[in-house]
């Protein structure tokens, strides 16, 4: 998402697990969970209840702010994502080390800097700044999405995420449709949307500060026990991993050392801090071993440079739509097309659970066939000069990225252990945003080639046809092998089993 462009908070969902990797090990009683489980799902309800995103766009190239297509596409909206990338690291080892709270405190008080600059400030150094608060923003939803796991009993980790989770969907799908409402029926200025925005936000931030403050974390804070597991199961620099290990041995034993009431000082013996360089090390070892696997492989390859397309088109699809029909000559209705496109997309997602297919053999295949399919929406997008194809476009793109993204999700994560789950997405997302800073470098920064907004989705569109291509490739190879040892064991003796 950039000056606050919508589609960044939308892939939160794509980036979400890697925030996994800072749950931990705090617990409160099973009666106490839906306490702070109510109040982040309410942080994250309102965190998202932003009706002005939808129009963004517009509010900036219109009267209120005055700044010009090339100010908007080419020097403003680059910001977030070199912010974004930059951040993401030191935010990432803030969250565990302040133990969450603090950061989501964070997010909520740069959002509504954001959105108080976007009601007050004047000038492109402004709203650059404005989209610097705005990737703090972003960077930061890491503790929104690790926290609930440090409070909370491990056999509620899968109730609360669906919470949590819907919450921010529910949230961004309510903003958008009271956006379109409150523009196209009761005619409220889009400087009035931001004010709404930022009451929402500011809200937001005042809920963040009854948060329970966790006890624990990854690797800053967590119980002695830890730290003995580590230093028992590491020898000579060498890691015991086996398929569905923690990438830090020892946690399946603590799981029945640490008390569930955490007041209970006899029961916990003191914290202590874990060699870093250890920590390091085990990390890089679980990194070869899971990137070893080719599948794995292969599907984090599809993830990280479809996430990059995807940021890329949601970002900057609003300035498409001003181009197709500027919005100080008819009534738009992008705030319905979000709306509708997240709806559509989460019926989406919940169909791959009754897909029936072999992915370890179609899979690749079927990766190349739906990125055709992204790529001819978008260039669709790009060429058709009509607002309504070009919001239908949308829709589909949203549509099967979200479909594909899940499948991806799930076959990425069937064999690992929720600490290499976390610890995958954490690189796959990295990457993704390496690939998205030097997109954007090359090809909308106005340091680099500067293109207008057209070219720029037909650069888009031929960037997933070549993924297309790349996986149409290595998927046919990939069936044309595993026909061929089909084919050559059928012949000979039966092959029995070790």
């Amino acid at each position: 998402m950039d000056v606050p462009a919508p589609g960044a908070r939308r892939a939160a969902a794509a980036r979400a697990p890697a925030a996994t990797m800072l749950l931990r090990t705090a617990r409160v009683p099973r009666e106490c969970w839906c306490v702070p489980t109510a109040l982040l799902c309410a942080y994250g309800f309102f965190a998202s209840l932003r009706p002005s995103e939808p129009f963004l766009t517009p509010y900036l190239l219109g009267s209120d702010k005055n700044l010009t297509e090339r100010e908007v596409f080419n020097e403003i909206y680059p910001v977030w994502t070199y912010s974004y990338l930059v951040l993401l690291f030191p935010v990432f080892l803030a969250t565990d080390y302040l133990r969450y709270k603090p950061v989501i405190l964070l997010q909520g008080f740069s959002l509504i800097v954001t959105w108080f600059m976007l009601l007050y400030a004047q000038g492109l150094l402004a709203i650059q700044f404005l989209e610097f608060f705005y990737g703090i923003a972003t960077a930061t939803e890491i503790a929104y999405y690790s926290y609930i796991y440090s409070v909370v009993d491990l056999d509620m980790y899968q109730k609360v995420t669906s919470y949590c989770r819907s919450a921010t969907l529910v949230g961004f799908t309510v903003g958008s449709i009271l956006g379109q409402i409150l523009v196209s029926v009761a005619g409220w200025s889009l400087f009035s949307l931001n004010v709404i925005s930022l009451t929402c936000v500011s809200v937001a931030f005042a809920l963040a500060w009854f948060l329970p403050m966790p006890q624990k974390s990854l690797f800053f804070h967590h119980v002695n026990s830890a730290h003995q597991g580590v230093n028992g199961r590491v020898q000579n620099g060498s890691v015991r991993n086996t398929p569905n290990s923690s990438h830090l041995p020892g946690w399946e034993d603590m799981e029945s050392k640490i008390p569930l009431n955490v007041e209970e000082p006899s029961s916990e013996e003191p914290e202590s801090k874990p060699d870093r360089l250890l920590v390091l090390k085990v990390l890089w070892k679980d990194f070869l071993v899971c990137y070893s696997s080719r599948p794995l492989l292969c599907w984090s390859v599809w993830w990280a440079l479809s996430t990059c397309g995807y940021f890329q088109v949601v970002n900057y699809t609003q300035g498409l739509w001003e181009q197709v029909m500027p919005s100080r000559n008819a009534d738009i209705y992008n705030g319905g097309v979000e709306a509708v496109s997240t709806l559509l997309g989460a019926v989406a997602v919940f169909a791959v659970g009754y897909i029936k297919i072999s992915w370890s053999t179609w899979g690749e295949m079927t990766l190349s066939l739906f990125s055709l399919l992204i790529a001819a929406a978008v260039y669709v997008m790009d060429k058709v000069d009509n607002i309504w194809v070009c919001y239908s476009s949308y829709v589909i793109f949203r549509i099967i990225y979200m479909l594909l993204i899940t499948i991806a999700t799930f076959q990425i994560a069937t064999n690992l252990s929720m600490e290499r789950y976390a610890l995958v997405f954490g690189v796959n997302t990295f990457i993704a945003l390496a690939l998205q800073t030097l997109l954007t470098l090359i090809v909308v920064d106005a340091s680099g080639l500067g293109l207008d907004i057209t070219t720029q989705f037909l650069i888009y569109a031929g960037y997933f046809a070549l993924i297309a291509v790349i996986f149409l490739i290595n998927g046919a190879v990939s069936v044309m092998k595993k026909y061929r040892r089909r084919r050559d064991t059928e012949p000979g003796s039966p092959v029995t089993s070790a």
